[in-house]
């Protein structure tokens, strides 16, 4: 009997009363600092005893007749700290329509000791099916893939609170930045400042090992460098949690699923759930000692495969590890195909402060990683590695940096946020504005030394004074080109004078670069000045305004006056060989503390110029895979994977330029970066040579001593300046770095992070007896010395990462014996500083 019209109305009107009436709660359950969701998180009722579990993405549904008043739904997980949600006036006015929608964010708690009470340790168990399926379950077990990568990097200001910000002089002129504040669910205001992205295709070939990744697109706001674009590819970023070894900024931790993950980690199976079929057995892990580099988290593995579907690891708090307040590592897998497990997203978050404090200015970074288009064993991956000469190649067409919006809006693999996509309207705005510009620049000349001027580049400013007894209070002034002038070509110079020698002294150079990646270049310099001594990238020189308050007391300083003519040539390659041809004139004078020039003069040969030297010479070196932060004209080495050996060959050349010497040079060594997890990292440098030929002091084999009180990691610390001359030498430096070593051992060592480490120098040298005629006569004032076959050897250890900067070494001379009476050259006490995680 078909139903009338009004009946038909009345079980309409029924049916929309039943559901007005209906209250419903739903939402997520998220991790506060990783923001991922959190499957089968448990949620009770306390009044009721009733509940449920989130689903496999954390999600949640609850429907009431009557809203749960003066009720509280508990939220728990491991790991986590108890979430209490009230349901009271203030939290039902959040309602909306009968639909109360929100997110819950939970805060990393503590993982209770894992008490094993059975006689069959599931968790070890579960530990070892999982080690025993690795081979199964691990991606580089097939023998090849491809896929193509979405990296997302973003960087938020924490804790930032508009009121103490906006009335500041530096920033009113910014206050528009400000307006993108935001705050999270838990109340805490943070300012998006920074973001990037990139997608590349990532090939990958096991036997013969081939890497290849291809760049798409970039999109770095202010930021126009290709070598730092890289930094975010498959290459430089690629994290296997089945690995042993899992990388932290520069540090290896121990993977919870190492191949001896039982000697650092205790571990407990909690539960099962089933998803899309499968069985998910959940269980979690925390580290065995503090203050070893270990995780603490949870993973969720498949029963049939024992292949990880989602594994969570954040950073103990005992690891020793600079600035950093937490941690989070998240990598989740996909099904292929019935049975293959594949990595398809991963994600590291990263809170970071000088000062540790919740509520301190700090900085969040979140890098977040998708895979998609997955291949495995096919020939379309081989196709593309049969295009590489090297084992690893990068390629980074000019069309991918800074693609334009309609390739990210074709090719994102995940829609950008409505904060994300206001951050790259505000950035550009921002880096158009000349004040921030400024501004930019001030911080980069504290920082750098170095100032932009128009097309012009000052500094650097510590060089700008200088104190000593020769040339009484020293002024320098530096002055060069910048990339604003041009790319290809570099000009630089300098103008230095002593108030009391009254003598200026000055410095030219010029640099043509012919290519910059591989780079290739011609230099020519000219010069006229002391002789400081080698300088090294991450040391100090002896001329600028720290050194004056380190000197050793006592230790008079020796004055070289040189007149430097000099060209090089140089070319490299992609893989990685280098070559250096040069052609230099030195004209030395010494003018204190140091054997007088009349002592050299030939009085048998007047048509040369004693202490004038012409040499040519030409140098090889072997960095294989070396990669390189580059400015428009120099470049910082971030490291090879393998070591790095150079070889050099010189050729005095008598009469050229009236050259006074005849004599040749070889050289070389060998050096390199080993990371031997979990025991620390180790630094290395082998090095010899031989000099053939009646010389001069200063054209022999000059061993490198130190004389300040700054730690030197290339010098001798016991050995001064010119106190060793050979004509052949070998020698090697060795230092193995522990991370917490014994310091883990003791609450307070512990917490304030110390490092142990120990070092040995070793040095073998011989000198002719022709040479040590022309350089050691009884007349001499100055006393060389050498060490005629015997060994010199200096030990250290200390303490490094005081305040996470301050480095203190103890190095005794232990050879050659007897030790020499002074007791400045038998021990000595040396600092440094550095910034390092």
């Amino acid at each position: 009997m078909p139903i009338r019209p009004f009946k038909l109305l009345l079980l309409i009107l029924l049916a929309q009363n039943t559901i007005a009436q209906t209250r419903i709660l739903k939402g997520i359950v998220k991790d506060a600092h990783s923001d991922e969701r959190i499957p089968f998180a448990s949620m009770q009722f306390q009044g009721q005893k009733t509940g449920k579990l989130t689903d496999s993405a954390g999600s949640f549904i609850f429907r009431f007749n009557e809203w749960p008043s003066s009720d509280t739904l508990i939220i728990s997980y491991v790991g986590y700290q108890e979430f209490k949600l009230p349901f009271d006036s203030f939290l039902l006015a959040k309602a909306k329509n009968n639909v109360l929608d929100i997110s819950i964010l939970m805060e990393r708690g503590k993982f209770e000791a894992v008490i094993v009470k059975r006689k069959i340790d599931r968790g070890l168990l579960m530990w070892k099916r999982i080690v025993k399926h690795k081979a199964q379950n691990d991606r580089y077990r097939f023998h090849n893939f491809s896929y193509e990568l979405y990296n997302k990097l973003e960087v938020d200001l924490k804790n930032i609170k508009r009121e103490k910000w906006e009335n500041l002089p530096f920033i009113k002129k910014f206050n528009f930045v400000l307006n993108n504040i935001d705050t999270t669910e838990e109340g805490v205001p943070y300012l998006p400042v920074y973001i990037t992205e990139a997608i590349s295709d990532y090939y990958f070939q096991k036997s013969p090992l081939r890497r290849r990744e291809v760049f798409k697109g970039t999109k770095t706001m202010g930021v126009n460098n290709e070598s730092v674009s890289k930094l975010l590819g498959g290459i430089d970023q690629n994290v296997n949690f089945y690995a042993n070894f899992i990388p932290v900024f520069d540090k290896q931790f121990v993977s919870p699923i190492s191949d001896n993950g039982d000697a650092f980690y205790n571990y407990k199976v909690l539960d099962s759930q089933f998803v899309n079929g499968r069985r998910l057995i959940h269980f979690f892990f925390i580290p065995k000692h503090k203050g070893q580099n270990t995780f603490e988290g949870d993973c969720w593995v498949h029963d049939t495969t024992f292949a990880i579907q989602k594994m969570n690891l954040r950073l103990d708090k005992d690891a020793n590890v600079n600035y950093v307040n937490r941690l989070s590592l998240i990598q989740e897998f996909s099904l292929l195909n019935d049975s293959t497990w594949f990595l398809t997203r991963d994600k590291f978050v990263v809170d970071l402060s000088l000062l540790s404090g919740e509520k301190l200015l700090s900085a969040i970074g979140r890098k977040t990683t998708t895979y998609k288009d997955i291949v495995v064993n096919d020939t379309s991956v081989t196709n593309q590695l049969a295009k590489n000469k090297l084992i690893e190649e990068t390629i980074f067409p000019p069309q991918a940096n800074n693609a334009p919006d309609s390739f990210w809006t074709a090719n994102r693999h995940e829609e950008l946020s409505v904060q994300e996509k206001k951050l790259y309207q505000t950035i550009d705005t921002l880096l158009k504005i000349p004040a921030f510009q400024r501004a930019v620049k001030t911080v980069n000349f504290l920082a750098t030394g170095y100032l932009d001027v128009g097309n012009f580049e000052i500094g650097p400013w510590y060089n700008w004074i200088y104190s000593n007894v020769l040339e009484g209070y020293r002024f320098r002034w530096d002055m060069g080109t910048n990339r604003y002038f041009s790319k290809k070509l570099h000009l630089h110079g300098y103008l230095a004078y002593g108030t009391k020698d009254q003598k200026f002294k000055y410095e030219g150079d010029a640099m043509w670069l012919f290519n910059k990646n591989p780079r290739a270049y011609i230099m020519a310099k000219y010069s006229k000045d002391i002789d400081y001594g080698q300088l090294y990238f991450d040391e100090v020189s002896q001329d600028n305004i720290f050194a004056l308050a380190v000197r050793k007391n006592g230790v008079p300083i020796k004055f070289l006056k040189t007149e430097l003519m000099q060209m090089d040539l140089f070319k490299e390659w992609h893989s990685g060989l280098s070559v250096t041809l040069s052609g230099a004139r030195k004209l030395y004078d010494p003018i204190m503390n140091l054997p007088a020039k009349e002592l050299f003069e030939d009085v048998n040969d007047g048509a040369t110029q004693p202490l004038n030297t012409f040499e040519a010479s030409v140098q090889l070196r072997f960095a294989y895979l070396e990669k390189f932060i580059e400015g428009t004209f120099s470049r910082y080495s971030i490291g090879s994977p393998y070591p790095i050996t150079t070889f050099k060959y010189t050729r005095g050349m008598k009469g050229v330029f009236n050259s006074h010497y005849e004599y040749s040079k070889i050289s070389g060594s060998i050096s390199d970066y080993l990371k031997i997890s979990p025991y620390g990292s180790i630094y290395y440098n082998v090095f010899a040579g031989r000099t053939f030929g009646t010389l001069p002091f200063m054209l022999l084999d000059v061993a490198p001593g130190n004389e300040i009180y700054y730690y030197n990691k290339y010098a001798y610390s016991l050995m001064n300046r010119f106190q060793y001359l050979h004509d052949k030498y070998a020698g090697f430096n060795f230092e193995h770095n522990f991370g917490s070593g014994i310091f883990r051992f003791t609450p307070l060592t512990r917490k304030l992070k110390f490092r142990q480490f120990y070092t040995v120098k070793g040095m073998w040298g011989s000198l002719s007896d022709e040479n040590k005629a022309l350089n050691m006569p009884a007349t001499s004032d100055y006393k060389f010395e050498s060490l005629d076959g015997k060994t010199y050897m200096e030990i250290g250890t200390g303490v490094d990462n005081i305040f996470k900067v301050f480095r203190i070494d103890f190095v005794w001379r232990v050879l050659p014996q007897p030790l020499p009476d002074a007791k400045s050259q038998r021990f000595g006490i040396f600092g440094s500083f550095r910034l390092q995680f």
